[in-house]
């Protein structure tokens, strides 16, 4: 460090990003909650393990490989050039660092260092958000998938896809944004399209839960605990405060970086653009009361979508909310929130789609329409402070809408999924579903129980 201020410029930055990973945790304790309170008792340990078991799962393969991956494929099939040069890194995030060295799960960036303390809490952040990638997934197939494939699938998308989509589209040299003209500062499309798509083409494969549809008519399963289901979503509003600031840069000479000589310090959105988070705040609050007022709407004051509504509300507005106008927020999440919500219904009678949190709805399609959106009310904005970067524009953003969802989504999660059934490992045996998949812990409890009493007599 070369003095006081710059000094103060580093520790602020490391306890900044240090924040927000402990806020999006709360995201994953919201996921918990809400997954139990939609499932049903006999389901209710199962549903928990799965969640828990896929922080060590997505938490190791991101160290050893998932970092890796968003640094090395930000050209994605060759297309653009790279404008991090040689060895002298990503200042971002390590001075003197070259991209590759970034993501080297043996190198000095992935360790302590006094010399940076940036590297670590800024992998922390994307890792979290890998959580919540692979979290998306759970709770769409949750009361019939084997927790071994799960395993495999949240792997999947947690440290591979996900990672290569933000390689592309969510980088500040990804090939999306320089030739597509690709604008997503807080993850409409790189996390919940993305997430959405990969679930949809799981639970094509996976089924639809027994008893879900009768005659060819879906029944309601409803939730079985609305108090955690309420509880749940609030904390998923909490930690997405902490989402939505680990998509910032707190402290970034913009002016600078960009070419135009000057010294700006200020905010920037993951593409180092200038924001504030004063006006990023504001969007969030208005996209997550346009969600919740369309939601009671249209869902006739059903609970259950109305608390989902208000986060497919702040999914659907959270591609442009760098730059939109508050109104603007609230109008596009109440737009994403009507079109998400008669999708899940349709797409459930037509196509027999068993989405047991609407999860493909408010992630994917919500994620969606905020791309397509985003690409009119921002057409002709810049995607990037760096010259030579295509302009924001509507067809850059339907090909990234069908990137993010279709072909790093719907098609690796079904074609995983496909490779698992055909090995037999993908969904429970139907007597395990019926009698519940906590059945064999309740089994060796209660034999425990009557060893116990046994022992006692």
């Amino acid at each position: 460090m070369d003095n006081e201020l710059s000094a103060l410029v580093t520790i602020f930055t490391e306890f900044y990003y240090w924040i927000t990973v402990v806020l999006m945790f709360l995201i994953h304790v919201g996921f918990c909650m809400y997954e139990v309170g939609v499932s049903r008792y006999k389901n209710h340990q199962h549903t928990l393990m799965k969640n828990t078991m896929l922080i060590p799962l997505v938490t190791i393969t991101w160290f050893f490989f998932g970092w890796w991956i968003y640094w090395a494929f930000i050209n994605g099939p060759g297309l653009g050039t790279s404008i991090i040069s040689g060895e002298s890194g990503m200042n971002l995030v390590a001075d003197g660092w070259g991209a590759n060295e970034l993501g080297n799960p043996t190198g000095p960036a992935m360790a302590i260092n006094m010399g940076d303390h940036i590297s670590g809490v800024f992998w922390a952040a994307f890792l979290l958000f890998s959580w919540t990638a692979a979290s998306i997934v759970s709770g769409a197939v949750i009361e019939r998938i084997r927790i071994s494939a799960f395993g495999v699938l949240a792997i999947a998308i947690g440290s591979v896809f996900w990672s290569i989509d933000a390689s592309w589209g969510w980088h500040f040299d990804g090939w999306m944004v320089k030739v597509l003209g690709y604008h997503d500062a807080y993850a409409s499309g790189v996390i919940h399209a993305v997430c959405g798509g990969f679930a949809l083409g799981v639970l094509v494969v996976l089924g639809p839960r027994i008893g879900k549809f009768v005659n060819g008519v879906p029944q309601n399963i409803g939730p079985r605990n609305p108090w955690l289901v309420t509880l749940g979503l609030f904390l998923i509003y909490t930690g997405f405060w902490g989402f939505y600031a680990a998509c910032n840069i707190p402290i970034f000479d913009a002016g600078a970086d960009s070419g135009a000589g000057v010294t700006y310090f200020t905010a920037t959105n993951i593409y180092a653009a200038p924001t504030t988070l004063s006006g990023v705040t504001m969007n969030f609050l208005m996209s997550l009361a346009g969600g919740l007022l369309a939601g009671y709407v249209v869902a006739k004051g059903d609970p259950f979508w109305t608390y989902s509504s208000g986060l497919a509300g702040i999914i659907c507005a959270s591609a442009g909310n760098d730059l939109y106008h508050p109104l603007q927020s609230m109008v596009i999440a109440m737009i994403g929130v009507v079109i998400m919500y008669k999708l899940h219904y349709w797409v459930e009678r037509r196509f027999k789609i068993d989405d047991a949190v609407g999860a493909v709805a408010v992630h994917g399609y919500a994620g969606v329409v905020g791309l397509l959106i985003c690409g009119f009310v921002l057409w002709g904005y810049p995607s990037s402070t760096y010259e030579g970067y295509a302009a924001i524009n509507p067809l850059g953003m339907l090909a990234g809408a069908v990137i993010m969802f279709g072909v790093l989504g719907f098609l690796p999660g079904y074609v995983i999924a496909l490779i698992l059934n055909s090995v037999g490992q993908l969904r429970i045996p139907r007597e395990v579903e019926i009698a519940g998949q906590d059945y064999l812990a309740m089994e060796a409890a209660k034999k425990d129980e009557e060893t116990v009493a046994s022992a006692e007599q």
